[in-house]
């Protein structure tokens, strides 16, 4: 999952280009010209999991939460969860080191997407993708240096540059909607599938800025000096957006999560403004259109957002790190879920600092309506060991009982 919205920062959405991997597929010697190893005939001929799971219930429990239905425990998964801590996907990186060719190639992005779940039995499996991944499909191409990360030759600052812009082309991200289709085979209803997609202004950030940018000194300026232009580029987005989301979830997504990374970068009035409304009317069409997916909102520094963030009527807010989980729950209230929210900083601290953490976080958001997960995406050079424990507590927990089963030694 290399998000640039937490990419350059989280999608996904990877502050990097970078991901990550355990058990390798088994796979076919023959190759498509340019050299990517195609899978046998059914796709993907995997190695069995050796880690113990729970049978499938009717619906994952990562959906039962995010609806706000009862659970025997918190569902878990992790931002930027296909990322660069895992030694297998650093290996599979130096074999392909274009990310073009990581999340644009089938068979790499569900072996990417994979890897996770055989390693670690998360219960949520997100594609490996990014947010900027669809824009040359409506008319914005872009590139990924080294360095710089992603690079928008032509930002569209002018009505000229508006003119580039066309209807989303489904065609051109298919990888995207064949990726999901395995997923859902693969994973055979023992986790959800999750999708993602950029926000409208996040995305608009890339586009205007040309790529990254720490002071967003030209998207903030349009606001006041060509709000006709920014207004025309955000209404764009939010229709090839939905249309993205809505592809995803016929092609096997069962929830969606939208990375609004760089709302957080607005005041409070102008996120009101200039990204809200665009929110609302992608959560208004996919739930007209879809209307049994459940949507998370994710941004990044949303600590003065998070009443107005309930308002896109999205059925999950996620948290990060520099919200305090009681407080986040207090302020939304139990009519909706949350998503978080352990600091990624307490995967390098001792494992018993980590499950009480957890512990912590789990018993601040309550038993209903919750989905553990990090503030933010997982650390370059996290331990993976870290990673396993963090989702050996969230399977430790039992709230049909008592007391928490103690499965976990802390």
């Amino acid at each position: 999952m290399g998000f640039s919205s937490i990419t350059s920062g989280c999608g996904c959405c990877s502050l990097g280009w970078k991901s990550s991997s355990f058990l390798v597929p088994l796979r076919s010697n023959s190759s498509t010209p340019n050299g990517v190893l195609v899978s046998p005939t059914n796709r993907f001929n995997r190695l069995r999991m050796i880690r113990p799971y729970a049978s499938a219930s009717s619906e994952p429990l990562l959906v039962k939460a995010a609806r706000g239905l009862p659970v025997s425990r918190p569902p878990a998964w992790m931002m930027r969860q296909a990322g660069r801590y895992m030694a297998v996907y650093r290996k599979l990186a130096e074999k392909h080191p274009s990310f073009r060719e990581r999340s644009e190639t089938t068979d790499l992005i569900v072996e990417i997407s994979l890897q996770p779940w055989e390693a670690f039995h998360p219960d949520g499996v997100i594609i490996f993708s990014d947010i900027l991944t669809p824009l040359p499909a409506f008319g914005v191409p872009f590139d990924i240096e080294e360095v710089r990360g992603p690079v928008i030759q032509t930002p569209i600052r002018s009505e000229e540059g508006l003119k580039a812009l066309h209807p989303i082309n489904l065609d051109k991200v298919s990888f995207v909607g064949e990726s999901l289709k395995i997923l859902k085979q693969e994973v055979g209803g023992k986790a959800a599938v999750l999708g993602f997609v950029g926000a409208p202004w996040t995305i608009a950030t890339y586009i205007v800025e040309g790529g990254t940018t720490r002071t967003y000194t030209n998207i903030k300026s349009m606001c006041h000096t060509a709000p006709h232009i920014l207004r025309a580029l955000l209404s764009h987005l939010t229709e090839a957006i939905a249309e993205y989301v809505v592809y995803q979830v016929k092609a096997g997504a069962d929830c969606v999560q939208i990375f609004d990374s760089w709302g957080g970068q607005l005041p409070p009035n102008m996120w009101e403004l200039w990204s809200k409304p665009y929110i609302n009317e992608i959560v208004g069409i996919v739930k007209k259109r879809c209307p049994e997916i459940p949507l998370v909102l994710y941004i990044n520094g949303n600590g003065g957002l998070l009443e107005k963030m309930k308002g896109t009527g999205v059925d999950v807010i996620g948290l990060d790190w520099t919200v305090d989980m009681a407080d986040g729950r207090r302020r939304l209230g139990d009519d909706i879920s949350i998503q978080g929210n352990v600091d990624p900083a307490y995967l390098f601290s001792p494992l018993s600092a980590l499950s009480d953490e957890i512990h912590r976080v789990v018993k601040c958001a309550g038993q209903k309506g919750h989905i553990l997960n990090l503030g933010h995406g997982v650390l370059v050079g996290t331990p993976e060991e870290a990673v396993a424990r963090f989702f050996d507590v969230a399977r430790s927990f039992n709230f049909e009982s008592v007391e928490e089963k103690t499965k976990v030694v802390v």
